[in-house]
């Protein structure tokens, strides 16, 4: 962990010992003069979203630092901030204010501690999930595997019984590999390890992905002039993100058709615009299909192998990197989903080159 300066003009001889406190510690801190200017801060702080251009953004966080100046006790208590300048991705922080009395300074120091609680309850709700989701492709074995025993004699009854067995072992395969990357989704924060991305790069990568799927069913990928842009986050999750939106476009359409993905940025927000001519989704099913196991068509997922967890992947790799997920759709002309996310040189703020 190291400190970075702010303003030099307006530092403060502090003390060594306090520098060395502030390297040691485990929470991200901040060290302010009077008028709230920044000193110090740990290098943490730029993934919190609290501060902009040396700056506090967060009204609450304000109130408090105005308490302890006031009164000249330490105040403790938790805020909201959000992930990013979109979506509801929210990170709740817990924040400690104290006031250094005989510099006039202010130390704060912020933590997420209310993420482990959180991964708790997502883990306890998963579970009951996936053991009811489970049961349906391990039930199907096994009833497969009975019939291939009493029909061992009838050649052409083992072949049907082994393909329909390899389709379910195949279902399942892919079934527990969703949930062990939505499990890694819920239990990492992908802004603690984020680098600088090429999105077209991404977008490349991930149309290339689903090409042999693509080619099995006759459908295009057409991939427009990329807008040149490079955005912050963990390149796994974000490969993912766009992989699950063109397959799951694949997936949902007739043979023959086409699935088109496009960029655009306004506002210094880029979308990520993946659009299909396929069965559509009904009004009723836009506020769901983003849940956990959640099949606008169960007949077609179990078809197609569908899981229902791709979209839900998507859902909260957008929420984690400040973004947001939209969708736009109509029955039997097709849908349209729009990744949407904050570009490089707008994290917290800065200019990144």
């Amino acid at each position: 962990m190291w400190l970075r300066r702010f303003e030099e003009t307006t530092r403060i001889e502090d003390p060594a010992i306090l520098f060395e406190v502030l390297e040691q510690l485990d929470q991200d801190a901040l060290l302010l003069a009077p008028g709230d200017v920044p000193l110090f801060a740990t290098s943490g702080l730029d993934n919190l979203n609290v501060m902009k251009d040396g700056r506090l953004l967060s009204p609450e966080l304000l109130a408090i630092i105005r308490v302890v100046r006031r009164t000249g006790f330490t105040q403790s208590g938790k805020i909201e901030v959000p992930r990013g300048p979109i979506g509801e991705g929210l990170r709740e922080l817990t924040v400690k204010v104290i006031s250094l009395k005989k510099e006039l300074q202010i130390l704060v120091l912020l933590s997420d501690e209310s993420e482990a609680e959180r991964v708790h309850e997502v883990r306890r709700d998963f579970v009951a999930n996936i053991s009811h989701e489970l049961k349906t492709p391990i039930g199907a074995l096994s009833l497969l595997s009975e019939a291939v025993l009493s029909a061992k004699h009838e050649p052409d009854a083992v072949e049907k019984f082994a393909s329909r067995m390899q389709q379910e072992a195949k279902r399942l395969t892919d079934l527990v590999q969703e949930i062990i990357n939505l499990s890694r989704l819920q239990d990492s924060d992908p802004l603690q390890v984020a680098e600088p991305l090429v999105l077209g790069d991404l977008i490349a990568e991930a149309v290339d992905q689903c090409q042999t799927t693509s080619e099995a069913r006759n459908i295009g990928l057409a991939v427009s002039e990329q807008v040149q842009v490079t955005v912050f986050g963990d390149r796994d999750q974000l490969l993912m993100a766009i992989h699950n939106l063109i397959e799951n476009a694949i997936n949902y359409s007739p043979e023959n058709t086409k699935v088109s993905i496009s960029t655009s940025l306004e506002d210094e927000i880029v979308t990520i615009s993946v659009a299909d001519q396929g069965i559509g989704i009904p009004e009723s099913d836009l506020e769901r299909i983003f849940e956990r196991f959640y099949r606008v068509d169960p007949a077609r997922s179990r078809e197609t192998g569908g899981t229902g967890l791709g979209l839900s992947i998507v859902k909260h790799v957008a929420a984690k990197h400040g973004g947001e997920i939209k969708v736009w759709s109509s029955q039997n002309v097709g849908s349209t989903f729009a990744l949407r996310l904050p570009v490089y040189n707008n994290i917290n703020g800065e200019t990144r080159e």
